[in-house]
C-alpha cells in the first residue's frame, strides 16, 4: 500500500484514514477472526464507563429501512477491567488505538480519565452523548455550555490527545464544536447516533424499553455529511466523520466535506470486511485521479 492514504490527525499518524467506530467492534478481537485488523488505520474501543455496565434490558437491536437502531445501553466491563485485560493488546497492534470513554456524571468522567492517564494510548475519544444523571438525564452533548463545562474539566486533567464525540441532537452543532475547541479539544468526531423511535404494531408499544433508541446506517449519511461539513469549516482542529459510511465513495465524500479520518460502524454488521473495501476503494480512487495524498482533497467542498 502506498502512502497516498497516510493521514496525520492531531499529531497522530494513521496509515490510512479509516477506523472502526466505537460500539461496533468490541475491542477488536472478534473482527480479527475475519481479517487482519492491522490493515485499518485505527480502532475505536467499545464505549467504556468508570464501572461495569450491564446495558439495557429488552430488545437492543432493531433493523430499519437503510439502517439499524440500537439501545445497548453502553454495556461494557468498565475502565479498570479494560486496562487489565484489553489495553495492552490494543496498544500492541499496528494501528491507532482510540479509547472511547463515557460517563453519567462529572465524577465518572474525571475518575475514568485519571485511570487512563496512567497508561499509553493514542487518542481518547470523549463521548458526551451520555445522559447526565444529575441534570435529569439530559445528554452532556445537547447544550453548548454543558458540553463546554465537561470538556473544560476533562481537559484540565487529561494527559492524552482529546477527541470529543458530538451528538447530532445538539441544539447548535457548530456552536458546540467551537466550545469544545475553545476548551482545548485536540479533535472532534461526529456524529453519534440519531434519536429515533420504533413501534411494535402487534404489541402496540415501543420496540425498546427506553422508548427511543439510536439510529445509524446509510439512512443518516446525508445529514451526518452536512454536519461534518458545517463543523469542519467552523473549527481549526481536525474532524473524524461518522454516520452511514458504507462504501469508499461515502468515505471520499466525507473527506471532501472536511473530515481527516472516517469511522465505519453499522456497515460492519452487514459485512465485517466493509472497512477493507473502503480502504481499497479510496486507494484506487486516488491512484486513478493522480492524487499524491488524500490531504489534497480534504475540505475542498
Amino acid at each position: 500500500m502506498s502512502k497516498r492514504l497516510e493521514t496525520v490527525f492531531a499529531g497522530v499518524t494513521f496509515k490510512n484514514p479509516v477506523a472502526l467506530a466505537s460500539g461496533t467492534c468490541g475491542f477488536g478481537k472478534e473482527f480479527n477472526e475475519y481479517f487482519d485488523i492491522q490493515k485499518l488505520g485505527g480502532l475505536c474501543s467499545k464505549g467504556l464507563t468508570l464501572n461495569p455496565c450491564p446495558g439495557n434490558d429488552g430488545i437492543r437491536v432493531w433493523e430499519t429501512p437503510s439502517g439499524v437502531m440500537n439501545s445497548v445501553g453502553m454495556e461494557n466491563p468498565g475502565v479498570r477491567h479494560f486496562i487489565e485485560c484489553d489495553l495492552e493488546r490494543m496498544n500492541s497492534l499496528d494501528l491507532v488505538n482510540i479509547v472511547n470513554l463515557g460517563g453519567h456524571s462529572e465524577e465518572d468522567y474525571l475518575e475514568g480519565v485519571a485511570l487512563l492517564n496512567e497508561h499509553e494510548l493514542d487518542l481518547l475519544e470523549l463521548n458526551i452523548s451520555c445522559p447526565n444523571t444529575k441534570a435529569g438525564c439530559m445528554s452532556f452533548g445537547i447544550q453548548t455550555e454543558t458540553a463546554r463545562d465537561i470538556v473544560r474539566k476533562v481537559r484540565a486533567v487529561c494527559k492524552h490527545k482529546l477527541v470529543v464525540k458530538l451528538s447530532p441532537n445538539a441544539e447548535n452543532i457548530t456552536a458546540l464544536a467551537r466550545a469544545c475547541e475553545e476548551e482545548g479539544a485536540d479533535g472532534l468526531s461526529l456524529t453519534n447516533t440519531y434519536q429515533a423511535l420504533a413501534i411494535d404494531l402487534k404489541k402496540r408499544r415501543p420496540v425498546f424499553q427506553n422508548v427511543y433508541a439510536g439510529l445509524s446506517g446509510p439512512a443518516i449519511k446525508p445529514i451526518s455529511l452536512r454536519m461534518v461539513h458545517q463543523v469542519a469549516h467552523t473549527v481549526s482542529i481536525p474532524v473524524m466523520g461518522i454516520g452511514g459510511i458504507t462504501t469508499w465513495r461515502d468515505a471520499i465524500e466525507f473527506i471532501m466535506a472536511g473530515a481527516a479520518v472516517v469511522q465505519i460502524g453499522a456497515a460492519s454488521f452487514m459485512d465485517p470486511t466493509a472497512a477493507l473495501d473502503v480502504i481499497d476503494g479510496m486507494e484506487r480512487y486516488l491512484a486513478e485521479n493522480r492524487i499524491t495524498n488524500i490531504s489534497e482533497i480534504r475540505g475542498i467542498i
